[in-house]
């Protein structure tokens, strides 16, 4: 008799458990909870968790629960691809989301292609990941490093026109893409007249920084261009300030977060000049309701402004849950059908996945980084940018055209329904 009962437990339980199991679905967030990265990092997390909790209230996708299930990318690319593997293969997430490293969603958007799973790239800027190398299992929500050139141009050409740069750029694909493109919308392609030095990524020092920024002094360009993203931006600008730099050249920092200004502080960000896709002030100037509660949301729970970064994980959250939603079913090529093409206002203005490599197309903006003063005016001492231009998406995003050439230059299919062939 207490054998049957104690079999009639055990079978109850493995209902209650695969009930349970049945009622809920995880969505894996690869970001960078520690590395040079982690202030871009811990606002992906709570972002991405915010919209958790609001869809989860709201009664959850196709009447699933939503859980987040997280790994630290460290911003090194192959660990990044083993995460992904052990969301994928052991926390049976349904879509991967996040990273801030050009590397990173290289590598995590491969390891989930192979195991037939969307990826979507939070902060990853470099032209590649949603060109040469991009495929069909890769979605970018954030802008790309041709986006930020193309918002940029007009302030550099007016302003700037035949005047002498001078690159500092990070070593690796993101850097690289990045300096590609501002040469290009610069017209300072010639690398023998302006003149660039690369510096470690990832695991940069100081001594790094101060020897790259010991060149520039010496070559007394106008223009420096900073090509370094999170704490290795703060560092290197920090360094720049106390060098004397800002008083004899403009410094332009191609790709800025709120996290980034704040890692640097409001003395060191005056007068820089960079871009973005979003700042929390963008729903205010686009007229969106959902992102001007999402701002008053995610201010009152964590005393800060949303920056660029949560603003990506959490569209990215409500992006996959409509596209569901629309197609029904969590099956991947439906999901990807849903999404492809798609256009939708969340958080700003109208935005579109493209077709044809499923970049997200959006409005961007050209920042200047606002005088101390001001900054610490508000409430949370965070009013860091003036935005000084903007850009609709159609026309600083890539031509179909000008895309595909870049992929025959890289030696890969024209379409992106042949990109499982691709490494």
């Amino acid at each position: 008799m207490l054998k049957k009962l104690l079999l009639s437990i055990a079978l109850a339980s493995t209902y209650v458990a695969s009930s349970s199991a049945s009622d809920t679905v995880t969505l894996g967030l690869n970001y960078p909870e520690t590395g040079p990265y982690e202030v871009q990092g811990l606002a992906q997390m709570r972002a991405a968790q915010m919209a958790v909790d609001e869809i989860n209230a709201q009664g959850g996708i196709l009447g699933k629960q939503v859980t987040l299930s997280t790994r630290d990318t460290k911003s090194q690319a192959p660990l990044s691809a083993e995460n992904v593997a052990d969301l994928i293969e052991n926390d049976n997430a349904k879509m991967i989301f996040g990273g801030s490293s050009s590397g990173v969603a290289v590598a995590s958007g491969l390891a989930a292609k192979e195991r037939d799973t969307l990826y979507f790239g939070t902060l990853t800027y470099s032209n590649t990941v949603t060109g040469a190398k991009g495929h069909t299992h890769m979605f970018r929500e954030c802008y790309n490093a041709w986006m930020a050139a193309k918002v940029l141009s007009d302030y550099l050409k007016e302003n700037f026109a035949g005047k002498k740069y001078f690159y500092v750029t990070a070593d690796y694909n993101w850097g690289w893409s990045t300096e590609e493109s501002i040469r290009i919308f610069s017209g300072t392609e010639d690398e023998n007249k302006f003149k660039r030095v690369l510096t470690p990524f990832p695991g940069a020092k100081d001594a790094d920084f101060r020897k790259a920024l010991t060149l520039a002094k010496a070559n007394k360009p106008d223009v420096l261009v900073l090509v370094l993203f999170g704490n290795d931006m703060a560092k290197g600008l920090s360094i720049a300030t106390s060098m004397g730099l800002k008083r004899d050249m403009e410094i332009v920092v191609p790709n800025l977060t709120l996290g980034m200004a704040e890692s640097a502080g409001p003395k060191v960000m005056e007068g820089v000049v960079g871009a973005l896709p979003w700042t929390w002030k963008v729903p205010e100037l686009t007229g969106s309701e959902k992102g001007k509660a999402f701002v008053a949301n995610f201010a009152e729970k964590h005393q800060s402004y949303p920056s660029t970064s949560a603003a990506s994980a959490y569209s990215i959250v409500y992006q996959y849950k409509d596209a569901v939603e629309r197609a029904g079913t969590f099956e991947t090529a439906a999901v990807r059908e849903a999404l492809s093409g798609h256009s939708y206002s969340l958080l700003k203005d109208e935005q579109t996945w493209r077709d044809f490599d499923q970049q997200n197309v959006q409005t961007v903006y050209a920042v200047k980084g606002k005088p101390q003063a001001e900054v610490l005016k508000d409430k949370f001492k965070q009013d860091y940018f003036d935005i000084i231009a903007s850009m609709p998406g159609d026309q600083a995003a890539r031509t179909k055209e000008e895309w595909v050439q870049a992929r025959e230059a890289a030696g890969a299919p024209d379409t992106l329904q042949y990109a499982l062939n691709i490494e």
